[in-house]
């Protein structure tokens, strides 16, 4: 029997709900600690790194560009790249060296002691991403993953593991979008509103 589509919207709003709420009952905690890491970051002269592949690069780019541009509220501009947007860069390392790798040049490039390395991965297996924040912890950047599923391989390669546990990709994507815009808003909240509570951190 085929399932009526409003039967489908109401199944895929509920399986929504439910994995935003599954991983904020668990990882609020953890939300609120990476945003005041990356504040500490920020005020120290640092930089985030974002990298992901296809709607997790998307979602590197977005979050990028919200802390280059602003957020929600009007404050100076804050140090942010997306490593999935030089299209020359990513083609030649990839031809070079191989498409595993095309992050992981770029963090030793680009990544200094201090910074942090945000890596994005709805299946927690992406060998790009895993390598990006294996060369971000020799550089000794901080690194942090945005993952799904069980998290795999890439939550024992970083420092900061935010995983969503879910197995519907979309719903995956969705959470970590939400994540990323707190992580936005607190951090601004920290710079801008609530200095002080960066103080035992500095």
């Amino acid at each position: 029997m085929t399932q009526n589509p409003q039967s489908l919207v109401q199944e895929y709003v509920q399986q929504g709900i439910e994995a935003r709420t599954a991983f904020f009952q668990a990882g609020s905690e953890s939300v609120i600690e990476v945003a005041k890491l990356m504040a500490v970051t920020l005020v120290r002269g640092g930089k985030i790194l974002f990298c992901g592949n296809g709607g997790s690069a998307a979602d590197a780019q977005h979050l990028a560009a919200e802390f280059v541009s602003r957020f929600e509220m009007e404050r100076p501009s804050l140090p942010a790249l997306a490593l999935t947007t030089d299209s020359s860069v990513l083609t030649a390392v990839g031809n070079d060296y191989g498409f595993d790798q095309v992050f992981s040049k770029q963090v030793k490039a680009l990544g200094r002691e201090g910074d942090v390395c945000v890596g994005i991965s709805t299946s927690g297996t992406s060998r790009n991403v895993l390598q990006a924040l294996r060369m971000g912890r020799e550089q000794g950047l901080t690194t942090v993953a945005l993952l799904g599923r069980e998290g795999a391989a890439i939550q024992e390669h970083c420092d900061y593991p935010l995983c969503v546990p879910a197995q519907r990709t979309a719903h995956i994507q969705e959470v970590h979008i939400v994540i990323g815009h707190l992580l936005c808003g607190l951090v601004d909240h920290f710079l801008f509103e609530a200095a002080d509570q960066l103080q035992p951190y500095l």
